[in-house]
């Protein structure tokens, strides 16, 4: 069987149409149809109906789909394996929102003009989602925050990217003492099922911190614009740009040692695209360059204060 005629009845499953597959695969649509036909005749039943423009799989189609995706994957990974000069196949990686639009569309875009033959697909999602999707195998790697406890041996972890811990304050806050600020403003907490926001719950427990919570928000950006608009202050990571546009909010450093959350990469041990994966390790090695911000945003660290932006 031509793993081909799998592939393409894959995508058309998944668009849901002949030309839309067409487009994806850059075929035809008759040739589309061709290898839908020939799957056909060779396994015995028909896969699809058909319904206009639109085709959808027969009973028959959606009792093979999950092992045709696993005959699929296992010759992509032949193809990794077998790859040493020029690496092709598919690698499925996942990232936080933060990587997403600050250090990984740079490395990508070198990543994939040295690598044509890669087929790079991007999930994005919490730490926690993603490490479990890395897990039970439908995303190779995910670039996650550093997980708060003890990872099996089976998986391998390389941090990337350390972000200190820091309190961001309306830009009219006249206080330099962090904890002053927590204490007086209602806070804007960042989701505590996220582990960022369980780094900022830990922090303020330890310094008896009890400010007055008033809203809970799983976006960083969404909490930057509220403090931003006087609604409170909040405890987040010092995350790499660009922030959203316009901000003029305040961003005070911790007494230290202040927490810090560890970005990086996280993989199977024994995945069988590790080679694919430590060559995109290799263009973070080859140097990062962090996305300018937006707008403008004041920082001050201790009495210092600095424009950036």
């Amino acid at each position: 069987m031509d793993t081909r005629f799998l592939e393409t009845f894959l995508v058309v499953v998944e668009r849901g149409s002949l030309a839309e597959a067409a487009r994806t695969l850059n075929v035809t649509p008759a040739a589309v149809a061709q290898r839908i036909n020939a799957l056909e005749a060779e396994i015995g039943h028909t896969l699809l109906q058909r319904n206009g423009r639109t085709v959808q799989p027969t009973i028959n189609a959606a009792a093979i789909v999950e092992q045709a995706r696993v005959i699929v994957g296992q010759v992509n990974d032949l193809r990794s394996i077998a790859a040493l000069d020029r690496p092709v196949g598919r690698l499925r990686v996942g990232a936080i929102p933060t990587m997403v639009t600050g250090l990984l569309p740079g490395v990508l875009r070198r990543f994939v003009q040295q690598f044509p033959g890669i087929d790079f697909h991007i999930v994005p999602g919490s730490s926690a989602q993603l490490l479990a999707m890395v897990q039970e195998g439908s995303l190779d790697a995910a670039f996650i925050v550093e997980p708060p406890f003890d990872l099996s041996k089976t998986y391998e972890f390389r941090t990337i990217r350390t972000e200190r811990m820091i309190v961001i304050a309306p830009p009219e806050e006249p206080s330099d003492d962090p904890f002053e600020i927590l204490r007086s403003n209602n806070f804007i907490r960042y989701g505590r099922n996220h582990w960022s926001g369980r780094l900022a719950d830990s922090y303020m427990t330890r310094h008896n911190l009890r400010p007055h919570e008033q809203i809970e928000l799983d976006s960083l950006e969404s909490i930057a614009i509220m403090v931003n608009e006087g609604i409170g202050a909040s405890l987040v990571p010092d995350w790499a740009p660009p922030w959203p546009a316009g901000l003029r909010l305040r961003k005070i450093s911790l007494p230290s040692p202040a927490p810090q959350r560890r970005i990086g990469l996280i993989w199977g041990a024994l995945s069988p695209r590790e080679r694919l994966i430590k060559r995109l390790l290799r263009a973070f090695d080859d140097g990062v360059t962090v996305p300018r911000a937006r707008g403008t945003l004041h920082s001050e660290i201790g009495n210092v204060r600095s424009a950036s932006l």
